[in-house]
């Protein structure tokens, strides 16, 4: 819902930008100009440096590293700069096959929910942390669980 009516916005900015330079061409140029509004006929994509649209390359995974801490094995994942800001819908699986590819035995049911968590919100609350630590000893957990916990069900976050 919220794209659609981001692109709505974006077409009719669009269109309102394009209407304005048609009006102001048309005193600007000679007889044979038309001052028609040129019509729209595909969405435009607007982005920035941080913008919503955002389409930003791989790799989105710098690092996974396991280290030992006080509530045991964890997984430090270090993402790149694309990977914290990225907002494509399709990022998040491919930096999950990042971390994989970097360590295939992180691949259970709760390292994944976890990864998910962090991907989702982490990148939203606290932008520039250094890594997501996920730990195998945690708990699987509903969504709401792991949401609640600020994804590290089971034990203190570290």
């Amino acid at each position: 819902m919220t794209r659609r009516v981001v692109g709505a916005v974006i077409v009719g900015i669009t269109a309102l930008i394009l209407s304005a330079c048609s009006s102001s061409d048309e005193t600007a140029s000679d007889s044979t100009s038309s001052s028609a509004p040129v019509p729209v006929t595909s969405p435009v994509t607007l982005t920035s440096s941080t913008g919503p649209n955002e389409v930003l390359p791989p790799p989105y995974i710098a690092s996974a590293t396991w280290a030992d801490t006080a509530v045991g094995p964890s997984l430090q994942i270090a993402p790149t700069i694309n990977g914290r800001r990225v907002q494509s819908p399709t990022a998040g699986t491919e930096a999950w096959r990042e971390v994989l590819a970097l360590d295939p035995g992180a691949d259970t049911p709760g390292m994944k929910a976890q990864f998910d968590c962090h991907w989702t919100f982490a990148r939203l609350v606290e932008p520039n942390k250094p890594t997501w630590n996920l730990e195998p000893n945690r708990p699987v957990v509903t969504p709401e669980e792991m949401i609640a916990s600020r994804c590290n069900p089971g034990m203190p976050e570290e």
